[in-house]
C-alpha cells in the first residue's frame, strides 16, 4: 500500500501580537536588493493603522488585492506580469488578508518561477518548480487556506486548485488579534467554511485517523464558539483561529465533499463567495450530513444570520450545465462523499434538481 508523503508549512508562529515579529521573520529570506511584496486585502485599503505595521524595507511594496471575485488565473497572471516588468525577480510574496488574498499569495509565487499561464497548473501535481518564499497572514479564520496545499483559482475553462507540494506556504503567522475586527456576518460565513469541511472530512470515505483527531477538534472549537455561545470574546478569536489551521490539516489528509462540490459550480457561474456558497449548499444537505446540517440551522438561528434563498432561480439549461460540468469535474470530493460508485448516485439529474433547490 503506498501512502500520500504530503508537504506541510515549514514554519508556524502562534500568539498575540506576532504580527510584530513579520520583520525578523522575514529578514533573512531578503535576497539582496529584490524586494518582499506584500499583497494586503483590500478590507485594509484605507487602514493607514494598520499599513503602517506592514515591515517595507528598501524596494518592498505593498500590492492592494481586489477581493470583489474570488481568484482569477488572469489576475494572478497579470500579477506576475507586473511584478516580473517592474522588479524582474522578488525575495518573496506575503499574503495579508482572506483566503482569496491567501490563495493570491501561493499563486503568484508559484507562477514568478514557472512559465506560462496559471491556468496549465490547474490540477494535480502539475507545478514543477517551487515558487519563491511566500508567508501567509490570515486576517479572518475559516478556510484553512493557511495551511492547505492548494490555492483556488477561477479559470477560463474551470474552477480548480493548484494542487501541489510546492503550493504550501514556507511561513506562517498566526495572530488572533489580526481577526478580532471581522464583521459577524462576514465571520460567520467563513468560520462555517471551516465547520462543513470538517463535517464533509469526519463522513467521507478517505476518513483515517490523522484527518479525524484534527477534523473533530476543529469541529469541537467550531461548535464551542458557534452553538454553546452567542456573544463573541477573545478567546473566540483564539479558537476559531485554530479551527481554521486544525481543519486545513484534518484535509490534507482527506477530502472534502458534496458541499464544496456543488458550491464551486455556484463560484464559477454566479461568482459566488466560497463561505458563503458552501452555507447556501449546506442549508439543503439534509439527505447527505444530516446531524451536521441540524447543528448548522442551529448556528444560524442563534447567531442571527441570514442565508440567501433562491439564487438559481431563472438561470437557463446552459447556466444549470455549466455549473454540473464544474461540480462532476471534482471527483475525489465526489468519491470521498459518496464511495468510488458516486456517479451511479450523483446522477446529472439529481445534480441538477438539488441546485434548483438553492
Amino acid at each position: 500500500m503506498s501512502f500520500r508523503n504530503f508537504k506541510m508549512v515549514d514554519y508556524v508562529v502562534y500568539g498575540r501580537g506576532a504580527f510584530n515579529q513579520l520583520d525578523e521573520i522575514l529578514a533573512p529570506r531578503r535576497k539582496g536588493e529584490a524586494p518582499m511584496i506584500f499583497f494586503v486585502d483590500q478590507y485594509f485599503e484605507h487602514n493607514s493603522t494598520f499599513l503602517a505595521r506592514v515591515p517595507l524595507r528598501g524596494k518592498d511594496k505593498v500590492v492592494i488585492i481586489d477581493v470583489t471575485h474570488e481568484p482569477k488565473t488572469t489576475y494572478v497572471d497579470q500579477l506576475r506580469d507586473e511584478l516580473t516588468a517592474e522588479f524582474g525577480t522578488v525575495s518573496g510574496i506575503i499574503g495579508i488578508g482572506g483566503g482569496s488574498v491567501m490563495d493570491m499569495a501561493k499563486a503568484v509565487s508559484l507562477m514568478m518561477t514557472n512559465p506560462g499561464s496559471s491556468a496549465d497548473y490547474q490540477g494535480w501535481d502539475l507545478v514543477k518548480q517551487a515558487g519563491v518564499y511566500k508567508a501567509g497572514i490570515p486576517t479572518i479564520s475559516g478556510t484553512g487556506a493557511e495551511v492547505s496545499r492548494t490555492t483556488v483559482l477561477t479559470g477560463p475553462v474551470r474552477k480548480l486548485g493548484m494542487n501541489s507540494d510546492f503550493t504550501p506556504f514556507d511561513q506562517i503567522v498566526l495572530d488572533p488579534e489580526l481577526i478580532s475586527t471581522v464583521p459577524a456576518q462576514q465571520r460567520f460565513y467563513t468560520a462555517m467554511d471551516c465547520f462543513i469541511h470538517c463535517v464533509e472530512s469526519l463522513t467521507g470515505t478517505y476518513l483515517n485517523t490523522f484527518s479525524q483527531s484534527y477534523g473533530e477538534k476543529a469541529q469541537d472549537l467550531c461548535e464551542e464558539i458557534f452553538l454553546h455561545q452567542s456573544a463573541w470574546s477573545p478567546e473566540s478569536d483564539e479558537k476559531l483561529m485554530m479551527a481554521s489551521y486544525a481543519g486545513g490539516m484534518s484535509i490534507a489528509y482527506s477530502q472534502v465533499g458534496v458541499a464544496h462540490a456543488v458550491s464551486y459550480g455556484l463560484s464559477y457561474l454566479l461568482g459566488t463567495k466560497h463561505g458563503i456558497g458552501n452555507c447556501i449548499v449546506f442549508d439543503k444537505l439534509e439527505e447527505f450530513y444530516p446531524e451536521g446540517v441540524v447543528k448548522f440551522k442551529k448556528m444560524v438561528d442563534l447567531h442571527r444570520i441570514e442565508i440567501p434563498q433562491g439564487i438559481t432561480k431563472g438561470l437557463s439549461d446552459a447556466d444549470f450545465e455549466k455549473m454540473m460540468d464544474v461540480s462532476m469535474g471534482l471527483a475525489p470530493l465526489w468519491e470521498n462523499a459518496l464511495g468510488k460508485n458516486w456517479q451511479e448516485q450523483m446522477t446529472r439529474e439529481r445534480l441538477r434538481a438539488l441546485y434548483e433547490r438553492l
